[in-house]
């Protein structure tokens, strides 16, 4: 009986995905001019829940600078942007939020944030990655905390943004090795004791899916790793690393949402959740094939992360597709995996369409694409710059409801949203104005159709290192002058429409 009803229950998560994704074609249909433009076109502040967060964000490694600075010992990030990649740019300096954060903060109350997402430097609290803790490093956590609080605006904090420690990927590989998972948890504990009191809002790992992709299939964000048929001299093996990886950082969330429950949860009264990267995933045509490799997209780039933590195992596609190559959870692991998660944070930024490939079979190359059999196409919307991301607010809406529809409308918060641009000092970003008028109208017609979504923060507050291309693009609202020894930090166009927009005042 138990197995016919798990079997009901894999055919019915099936068909609701597929059903979604046929809708989507009619929905979208190529994303014509006509539909990118969110229904909700006029709207204010007071349009949303009243319990509903507006913020921005930005990261350690991209804001802190101060990189050798109190103790601080490099991560993989550094290790990796002084390599060379991300056009030679490193966060050795980049905004000095280490010293620069009062200021900062006094930009964000005046901007009117009502909250703001950052993430812990885990070798600037821990500098060897297990064991004492750094008190300059805790120290400036604390302040920069407090300084938030004072202020009104609420931290929301990540534990691992591309940063692992460099001691433990020299010492046993990083996230390639089952060790992590007690040496994640223990720095997770860390930050819970120290600053659970005051954070309410955890996130485990950012973009999940792509720090296994890009940093050991394709070797483009830290640690770089790769199939050497990638590049030229890469180490890694890309048709294997990534599922270990994702596995490894899935059972490392699991154990530190489980230990939040067991020790904090009562007293502190928080919630700890998981980050993805999201595109806008749609059928190039509304031929089956379209339609089926759009699903195998949906499976492999939110499924494979995301069904476990809710479901507590891979989707059916993917463990098919990945075979031997996929690691098991046991029965136990799966037991526990099993609904650990209390909110999905998404990074959403544009819309791509996927059309069936099954020619694309070079395992060894690059496993993924082998796996997916599909290419993927990004949105064209036809008068986009190149330096921008088609503008597709309709895609955003789309993947709220399929996160509804497929998982049970948990709670979501979008942790990542905008629009960049080339960075050239100009202060008058009218595509990012417009960018976040649409992606913000768009979501608010999914709450209106009952998304669970409670938060919104857009990328990023300051012009900060990038991950990809350095200092090459901008995602600020305020322009940072880097050839300034203060650093001086001016507001652009953006800045002011987002602040007028929290102040409560119409989008027209």
């Amino acid at each position: 009986m138990d197995r016919r009803e798990n079997k009901r229950s894999r055919m019915e998560k099936k068909d609701s995905r597929r059903m979604f994704i046929v809708s989507l074609y009619s929905l979208v249909l190529l994303f014509p001019a006509a539909q990118l433009a969110a229904a909700a076109d006029y709207y204010s502040r007071a349009d949303f829940p009243a319990d509903f967060v507006f913020g921005s964000g930005t990261t350690a490694y991209q804001y802190e600078g101060a990189a050798f600075q109190d103790g601080r010992t490099p991560s993989i990030w550094d290790t990796f942007a002084h390599s060379g990649h991300a056009s030679g740019a490193n966060g050795d300096v980049t905004c000095d939020g280490y010293h620069k954060y009062k200021g900062d903060v006094k930009l964000m109350k005046d901007t009117g944030l009502e909250a703001f997402r950052l993430s812990i430097s885990w070798s600037r609290l821990i500098p060897n990655g297990r064991g004492p803790v750094n008190p300059k490093g805790l120290q400036f956590y604390n302040n920069l905390i407090d300084e938030l609080i004072s202020h009104g605006i609420r931290p929301h904090v990540t534990l691992h943004h591309f940063d692992l420690p460099q001691a433990l990927e020299d010492e046993y590989g990083g996230w390639l090795s089952r060790k992590i998972v007690k040496d994640f948890t223990a720095y997770a504990k860390v930050c819970f004791r120290e600053f659970g009191d005051r954070v309410s809002f955890w996130t485990t790992v950012n973009e999940g899916n792509v720090f296994a992709l890009g940093g050991y299939s394709q070797g483009v964000v830290p640690p770089g790793r790769c199939s050497p048929s990638i590049k030229t001299g890469c180490l890694g093996n890309s048709s294997t690393e990534p599922y270990i990886v994702g596995h490894n950082i899935l059972l490392a969330h699991s154990a530190t949402w489980r230990l939040y429950r067991k020790k904090y949860k009562a007293t502190q009264k928080g919630y700890v959740g998981f980050n993805i990267y999201t595109w806008g995933i749609v059928p190039y045509t509304n031929a089956k094939e379209d339609v089926l490799a759009t699903q195998r997209a949906y499976d492999f780039f939110i499924g494979w992360l995301i069904d476990p933590l809710i479901f507590g195992n891979y989707p059916e596609t993917v463990k098919q597709r990945v075979q031997g190559r996929l690691p098991v959870f046991t029965k136990y692991e799966s037991e526990k995996i099993k609904g650990s998660l209390d909110f999905i944070g998404v990074n959403h930024y544009t819309s791509i369409l996927v059309k069936d490939d099954p020619s694309i079979h070079d395992i060894d190359k690059w496993a993924f694409s082998s796996d997916l059999s599909a290419k993927l196409i990004l949105a064209n919307t036809g008068d986009t710059p190149s330096d921008q991301y088609p503008m597709v607010p309709s895609g955003l809406y789309q993947l709220l409801e399929y996160l509804k529809q497929v998982y049970g409308n948990p709670p979501i918060y979008v942790h990542e949203n905008g629009q960049k641009m080339r960075r050239n000092g100009t202060l008058i970003d009218t595509p990012r104005v417009e960018y976040f008028r649409g992606y913000i109208g768009s979501m608010l017609d999914a709450v209106k159709n009952g998304s669970n979504t409670k938060g919104y923060f857009a990328w990023t507050f300051l012009d900060c290192l990038e991950l990809l291309d350095g200092y090459g693009s901008s995602y600020g609202f305020y322009y940072v002058d880097l050839d300034d020894k203060d650093l001086t930090r001016y507001p652009k166009l953006s800045a002011h429409w987002y602040s007028n927009f929290l102040q409560g005042k119409s989008t027209t």
